[in-house]
């Protein structure tokens, strides 16, 4: 189970008990903001993207969306998302759990600037109804980040 995965990987840090898991469904930042308990903002989305024919992860906040100028000036191609279908196999976790955590060998992960402006926030860990609460310091050395990148829109206030 990919909750599993993610948790053994966490394990590495310490943190693995502070994993959350929720009677309700946490697959979309509404129901995450939700059994979280905060602004759906603060919930750190993982987005899985085609660069190059390699899949790599995008970690945004709640409020961001992708754009596409600055997408393809980062990566030198036009965004484009993971089929349902291949995310699972791709990845290692699948929709509505996808994270950044006990993903499989090679994914690179970058976190998006949009997530800076909190102090925590919530990725999922594996599955459709977990989250963790981590700060920028420990999102950033928990992921694996390659790097910080600004290529969304819509979260600036």
């Amino acid at each position: 189970m990919a909750i599993e995965r993610a948790r053994e990987y966490l394990r590495q840090f310490g943190v693995a008990d502070r994993i959350r898991e929720f009677e309700v469904s946490s697959a979309t930042v509404e129901l995450a903001a939700k059994a979280v308990g905060v602004e759906g903002k603060r919930i750190a989305k993982t987005l899985s993207f085609w660069v190059h024919e390699r899949p790599v992860l995008i970690v945004t906040a709640g409020d961001a969306k992708i754009d596409n100028a600055k997408y393809k000036a980062k990566f030198g191609v036009k965004a484009k998302m993971l089929a349902f279908e291949e995310v699972e196999p791709a990845i290692g976790h699948g929709v509505g759990g996808v994270c950044p955590f006990g993903v499989k060998e090679g994914i690179l992960v970058y976190l998006d600037v949009s997530l800076r402006r909190f102090e925590t926030v919530f990725p999922a860990c594996g599955s459709d109804n977990s989250a963790i609460e981590l700060d920028m310091e420990e999102l950033e050395r928990y992921s694996g980040a390659k790097e910080w990148v600004d290529v969304c829109k819509g979260w600036q206030e």
